[in-house]
């Protein structure tokens, strides 16, 4: 048994964030209904890369989802939703502000018919505030949530990481709303509406940056791979041109002195704060000494002397890597058309239940008859509903 089971969640959602979430809670053990316009679905199918008719991209974050077809512009499709919302947990939805309310398919419509109805409308900007109304994507949340401004070598422009952060981290933000909404639910028995911002997610992630400027006035300057408040945690290049990264905290300073052959430091540089003010001289040290070995012998000298450092590794190495093979974190799945396609599994091992498994995705409108049999539809409703083009 998984931890979600008899759990069912109304998947209105189309693109990254909330199908990231929904598909996290999926292969917990919840049953997610991914309902996609007829004919082309979520439009990440086109996506490249392409592999047969469906896309990688979909993939990534729609597996162990069912799906049905629905036009939602067609008086039949509404009330298809409506049935699914009036047995479902949970809906999430992520319309621009106002659509689904003009479906007559919002929070208020939808609890009306299930007043336990946990529903989550996650926008780029909230239901309220000036910028409600404005359109963004994963870039333009980190850009003005702050991130995008940490993030770069010293002295250059901002830069962005390398995966869609935003996108990303907001699907486990609407996983973490949904379960506290559930867990909350099961306290006084009623659902809720959760109004859940992406460029909120991000301000809410500044943590750290924003400390320092409560605590200090300070606007964090970029600064690459190194720590604002600590010295050393940077990435350093090896002879072999392999990058390692180093984080030091004061107990580890002595042993790093030791493996690296640098004992001529003062006493006092033993604490972190004569060495963030003494950054370069640090930093021009150990930089001297690193370039020399190569990042197996670097790596091997560290973890003798138990300094924290590890390789930057690239997806190839990482996915290839002995402890990520040994802790099962890449699965696979079979999709019709395709075959065998590798996938990353959740990282969780539950002792008490069944750990998470990975599923495929749905291919398009897969489950559409079986679901509206669920709901009482004959096969001569269903023909009739696709002659209409309603599913």
């Amino acid at each position: 048994m998984k931890p979600l089971e008899q759990l069912t969640i109304l998947d209105l959602s189309r693109v990254l964030a909330c199908p990231f979430a929904s598909m996290v809670l999926a292969e917990l053990g919840a049953r997610v209904i991914k309902v996609e316009q007829p004919g082309s679905g979520d439009e990440t199918r086109t996506f490249e890369p392409q592999l047969a008719q469906d896309s990688a991209y979909y993939f990534a974050c729609n597996r162990s989802k069912e799906s049905i077809t629905v036009n939602l512009r067609s008086a039949e499709g509404k009330k298809i939703v409506r049935e699914l919302a009036a047995k479902a947990d949970v809906v999430v939805e992520n319309f621009p502000v106002g659509t689904l309310g003009r479906y007559a398919l919002d929070f208020a419509s939808l609890s009306a018919l299930n007043e336990k109805l946990i529903y989550v409308s996650c926008t780029g900007f909230g239901q309220t505030g000036p910028y409600a109304e404005k359109k963004g994507y994963d870039t333009v949340f980190q850009a003005m949530g702050g991130l995008m401004s940490l993030t770069g070598e010293k002295g250059g422009g901002p830069v962005k990481p390398g995966l869609p952060v935003a996108d990303l981290t907001s699907g486990l933000w609407v996983a973490i709303a949904i379960l506290a909404a559930l867990a909350g639910r099961a306290r006084n028995g009623k659902g809720c509406h959760i109004d859940f911002s992406m460029l909120d997610g991000q301000v809410a992630l500044l943590t750290l940056a924003a400390a320092r400027f409560f605590a200090l006035n300070e606007i964090p300057p970029r600064l690459g791979t190194e720590h604002p408040g600590r010295v050393p945690s940077a990435t350093f290049r090896c002879k072999d041109g392999k990058y390692a990264h180093i984080t030091a905290s004061d107990q580890h300073w002595k042993p790093l002195c030791e493996a690296l052959g640098l004992e001529d430091f003062p006493e006092d540089f033993s604490d972190n704060a004569v060495r963030v003010e003494r950054r370069d001289e640090v930093m021009e040290a150990l930089t001297r000494k690193i370039q020399v070995l190569s990042r197996a012998e670097l790596i091997a000298r560290l973890d003798e002397a138990d300094v924290p450092v590890g390789p930057v590794n690239d997806v190839a190495e990482i996915l290839g890597d002995p402890h990520v093979r040994a802790r099962r974190l890449v699965g696979s799945f079979d999709y019709p058309g395709v075959g065998e396609f590798k996938a990353l599994g959740l990282p969780y091992k539950f002792l008490g239940w069944d750990a998470p498994e990975i599923g495929r995705p749905p291919t398009l409108g897969e489950h559409t008859e079986k679901i509206l049999a669920s709901l009482n539809y004959s096969a001569e409703d269903i023909a009739q509903l696709r002659e209409k083009r309603a599913i």
